[in-house]
């Protein structure tokens, strides 16, 4: 990854307001080219709003930002040369074969025929649907139309790439085959900027935003965001995660509380302290455990404890 002295995006201070909601609240980040930057929260989070102002569809109410270089909030058709928006239902025509959207939005960028074809047959070989190209977009896959959005997305060699949640709904092997195909474009210097849901995808980008409604909450790489959390992480496994939830959801020193498939993952302030505190808790209730032991802390860890540390509070967390 490299790191030129003018990042490919810029957003300063980036605020979208509609009726009765602040969408995004004051946002800045930079994301390098040769970059993969992942902006993660939930829905009503503030990504897509955000991405649609990069992209120069949504002017802001207030801020300022910059893609290769244009600002998009004085020069949105400048910009839009040098970029490729993806959004969460790409413009995919279902009675056209795959061969024929990629022509198709071949000619919308451009791209002389010669470099339209070298450029496909590279794309295709990637996302694994080189033997595909006859069929009919209708007749794809949910997770085949991703990869073929992506394939049009990029077919016109953009420095610039804004993804909206690309793989929601995708099955395992489609989402390896995509970030696959975005890792090899990181390689080549490309500037890659999506969302996601999945807190768990925030692993696999250079750098992550945390958003919760509108607000930046921290932004750093995946292993640094992890030592953000001060607290101990607990995993405690139960035949009966329910009467465990329901036995710790009261006890001292508890920050977050999640239940799992077979047990739960509980933040503390301590947990040398609160390790002994909980088994004996659960004894003298006779709710049976297995083990309870201290994990490593994930993004989904200090994401939570973000969220519900301001709940209690009645304040965000910020970086």
């Amino acid at each position: 990854m490299t790191e030129p002295s003018q990042p490919a995006i810029v957003a300063e201070g980036l605020t979208k307001s509609f009726p009765g909601i602040l969408a995004v609240d004051h946002l800045s980040f930079d994301v390098h080219a040769g970059e993969i930057f992942g902006l993660v929260g939930p829905d009503g989070a503030g990504k897509t709003t955000t991405l649609r102002m990069l992209a120069g569809i949504m002017p802001p109410n207030d801020g300022t930002a910059s893609v290769a270089g244009f600002n998009v909030v004085h020069d949105p058709e400048g910009a839009k040369h040098h970029l490729s928006y993806m959004p969460q239902r790409f413009g995919l025509y279902e009675d056209l074969t795959v061969d024929e959207n990629i022509r198709f939005y071949a000619d919308l960028f451009g791209v002389r025929n010669t470099d339209r074809e070298e450029r496909s047959t590279q794309l295709l070989q990637a996302a694994g649907m080189k033997e595909f190209r006859n069929r009919l977009a209708g007749k794809l896959s949910g997770g085949m139309k991703q990869k073929l959005g992506l394939v049009c997305a990029l077919i016109h060699r953009p420095k610039v790439i804004l993804l909206d949640e690309p793989t929601t709904g995708v099955d395992p092997v489609s989402r390896r085959d995509f970030w696959r195909i975005l890792y090899e474009l990181s390689s080549e210097g490309v500037a890659i900027l999506t969302s996601t849901a999945y807190l768990d995808e925030a692993e696999r980008c250079h750098r992550v935003a945390l958003l919760h409604q509108g607000k930046l909450l921290f932004c750093d790489t995946p292993a640094s965001l992890k030592g953000k959390l001060r607290k101990g992480v607990l995993s405690i496994t139960s035949s009966e995660p329910r009467g465990l939830r329901d036995q710790l959801s009261g006890a001292g020193g508890i920050s977050s509380l999640v239940l799992t498939g077979d047990g739960l993952h509980v933040v503390v302030d301590d947990a040398a302290r609160r390790i002994p505190e909980f088994e004996a808790q659960l004894n003298r209730a006779h709710v049976p455990f297995d083990t309870i032991q201290q994990v490593t802390p994930t993004i989904e860890d200090l994401f939570v404890d973000a969220v519900s540390s301001g709940r209690d509070s009645g304040t965000s967390s910020h970086a």
